[in-house]
């Protein structure tokens, strides 16, 4: 038989206890779970099972992320986890009805309508075996403030994101803003998972969606003002190389554009919010890639990967490709693309941006309004 590599035998070993785990938090919930059950499912010892993940919690957030981003594929379909067995359940009333995709949605409440029912075709009807996965999450991110700090700034992401792509399909970006409408249809769609959770059958699913495509008729009075900054350093000209790693686009699920010309900003998950100062700064055209990174990668890497890709499995079912955002996310866990920009040092509180040009950066920024400052500097 062949040896394993240390690398692969490490891919096997976190393989076997992502498994194992998925099956202990779907039976027993992640409260009442526990690590050496997992390890005795996954035939490891209790050192394997922590030489891959830092903690329960993290192993936790690691099993949502893997089954959010297999669920999030390339077609954006439901699709079993290869180690369950499990048959997939659309997990609602007329779940054809409600899985139907619009990927030719043309106005912004076809497109909230669409994404509303993207969202609520995943809801549990029950709250046991696989449908218990998911409800302990919101009561762990209650649970640290550690924890509930980044997850509000993924929100704002999604947010942003969704708000952008809601602008596009008006026509004229400029004209009207609409994160906070994407905040509101967000607040009401994750309210609904928790009362699903909680209440099961309480709501009225084509309600929700009903919901959420009227809000694309609400005035919040919501507008972008560029902001006025004048304590904050401008953004330093520079002449280095650029030459960033391959990565993922976490939005799309293919190769992220590193190299074309636009901004690249390094976001720590306490200050995702400021991408959206690239993004309107940025000029016509130009790429905008925030790279997420953290200083606990182990717990908080999952949490995001978990976030973005709900976000990108509802995104696909509602908004025609044209429609979405310049805008690409990279999650960055081991900072590499970081280090590629000039950042060597990150945390949940890094700040910085380069503006790239033919393969060149050439200018930086750094610390609060970063990503406004490289955006906004003139050619």
């Amino acid at each position: 038989m062949e040896r394993l590599t240390r690398a692969e035998l490490q891919a096997r070993n976190r393989a076997r206890v992502l498994a194992a785990a998925r099956d202990e938090f779907a039976e027993r919930g992640f409260r009442d779970a526990k690590v050496d059950a997992i390890a005795d499912r996954a035939g490891l010892t209790r050192g394997a099972v922590y030489s891959n993940f830092p903690g329960k919690r993290a192993l936790y957030f690691s099993v949502l992320a893997d089954l959010a981003e297999r669920e999030a594929g390339p077609d954006g379909g439901r699709r079993p986890s290869p180690t369950s067995g499990e048959t997939p359940d659309p997990g609602t009333p007329d779940a054809e009805t409600l899985h139907a995709r619009t990927p030719g949605a043309a106005t912004a409440r076809e497109a909230l309508a669409a994404f509303a029912r993207a969202w609520v075709s995943r809801l549990p009807l029950a709250t046991d075996g696989p449908a218990r996965l998911g409800m302990d999450l919101m009561p762990e991110v209650l649970a640290d403030q550690r924890v509930r700090q980044p997850f509000a700034q993924l929100m704002k992401l999604n947010a942003i994101v969704l708000g952008l792509a809601l602008e596009r399909l008006d026509g004229d970006a400029s004209a009207r803003r609409r994160v906070r409408i994407a905040e509101t249809a967000l607040t009401t769609l994750h309210g609904a998972s928790q009362m699903a959770d909680a209440a099961p059958g309480f709501a009225e699913p084509f309600d929700i969606v009903a919901a959420c495509a009227a809000l694309a008729d609400l005035d919040l009075g919501d507008r972008w003002d560029a902001p006025h900054l004048p304590f904050v350093p401008r953004a330093r000209p520079a002449g280095e190389p650029w030459s960033p790693p391959p990565a993922v686009d976490a939005l799309r699920g293919g190769p992220a554009p590193l190299t074309r010309d636009g901004v690249v900003a390094v976001l720590g998950l306490h200050h995702l919010g400021a991408v959206e100062e690239a993004v309107r700064a940025a000029p016509p055209g130009g790429e905008v890639t925030a790279v997420l990174v953290t200083g606990d990668p182990g717990e908080l890497g999952p949490l995001a990967r978990l976030t973005l890709a709900e976000l990108r499995a509802c995104l696909r079912q509602a908004l025609p490709a044209q429609a979405w955002p310049r805008l690409c996310v990279v999650h960055d866990d081991e900072g590499a693309v970081a280090a590629a920009a000039g950042v060597t040092a990150v945390s949940d509180g890094t700040e910085a941006a380069v503006r790239v040009r033919s393969g060149r950066v050439v200018a930086r920024a750094d610390g609060y309004g970063a990503c406004h400052a490289a955006a906004s500097i003139e050619p």
